[in-house]
């Protein structure tokens, strides 16, 4: 049979069709062209799909902080030229008592909603995890003050907490204690504040406790369990430690939203919110900031306690990195402590 790749003249085969000339040369048109778009296609694509993020941060996010910055350098009125003053605005926060007491409100307030929140959070999400009835119409309905706007939550707890007509004072009436001037003493106040917070985010971390929660192997439990361990102390040493990164994360984020807590005391305080109440009981940083630009309307200052409030964060962010590094350290020499111990 006719087999051989040779001609019948004994000449060699004629190249494949599409083949080029073997003179190391890239085949010209189509073909190359083709090759050309893949590359591109390989190499560019992917910087064009995530490059609209990056340019809505640029406008939105980076130019914002970087002018406030400059604008925290200077002495700026609404409708005004600025001045250079340097440092000036931040050495004039420090001598603030408006901007101390702001700070200690912060803190106070974010304390108060941030420890009971995640503490019932927890316990919440740990309900959660077991296997009950209607177990899914709980999950979506401890999502419910999450999704309520804070307008409709603030106004309502306001009803509530009113020192004249308010539920709260009225119960407590019936109980034989004395009226609580909820809007105009410092701590019950902060309180009310705090318990706006607290309905508002208890379910949502509760969710994010929940899922974490679930990560968690059986066989952990199970072996506990073998080890007669009760529920509560399976609850302590298999699933705190478990999702010891989660809680973690919640109490960074906790402490992010505190330190930008605006729309509960504003709103809450009523005609006199933006100034946290008649005597500033319940001002925090972030009032503070819109009072100084927008009533006062020295933007100079108001920058500078924006930057104040992003090093405060910062530190946070770093007090967080410098936990998590501890805790992966702790449990490198634990493992390895156990690894020698069986070995010997």
């Amino acid at each position: 049979m006719a087999t051989s790749t040779r001609t019948a003249s004994g000449g060699s085969a004629p190249p494949a069709p599409g083949a080029g000339p073997l003179t190391g040369r890239q085949p010209s048109g189509p073909s190359s062209r083709r090759s050309m778009l893949y590359r591109l296609d390989l190499k560019a694509v992917p910087y064009v799909f995530v490059a609209p993020f990056f340019l809505t941060f640029a406008a939105f996010g980076l130019f914002p902080l970087i002018y406030t910055g400059w604008l925290s350098l200077h002495r700026v009125e609404l409708g005004g030229s600025a001045q250079w003053k340097g440092a000036d605005n931040y050495s004039s926060l420090a001598s603030s008592d408006f901007f101390w007491n702001a700070l200690a409100n912060t803190f106070t307030i974010g304390v108060i909603s941030t420890v009971p929140q995640l503490l019932m959070a927890l316990g919440l999400a740990h309900l959660l995890n077991y296997k009950l009835r209607g177990r899914g119409f709980f999950r979506v309905a401890v999502l419910a003050p999450y999704a309520t706007s804070i307008a409709a939550a603030t106004l309502v707890f306001a009803q509530l907490f009113n020192t004249d007509y308010g539920l709260i004072n009225t119960v407590l009436g019936r109980a034989g204690f004395d009226p609580v001037a909820w809007e105009s003493s410092k701590w019950p106040a902060q309180i009310a504040i705090s318990t706006i917070v607290t309905w508002r985010w208890t379910g949502y971390n509760a969710l994010i406790y929940l899922a974490a929660m679930q990560a968690v192997p059986q066989d952990l439990y199970e072996a506990a369990a073998l080890d007669g361990a009760s529920r509560w102390r399976q609850f302590l040493s298999v699933t705190i430690p478990s999702i010891r990164p989660t809680i973690l994360f919640t109490i960074v984020v906790s402490t992010i939203g505190a330190t930008q807590l605006f729309g509960e005391p504003m709103l809450f305080g009523g005609s006199v919110g933006i100034s946290g109440g008649s005597g500033n009981q319940f001002q925090t940083l972030s009032l503070l900031m819109y009072e100084k630009g927008w009533v006062t309307g020295a933007l100079g200052q108001a920058s500078a306690i924006a930057w104040v409030m992003l090093l405060l964060l910062l530190l946070v962010g770093g007090l967080r990195k410098v936990v998590s590094r501890l805790n992966r350290n702790r449990n490198r020499n634990l493992a390895r402590r156990t690894r020698t111990t069986a070995g010997s």
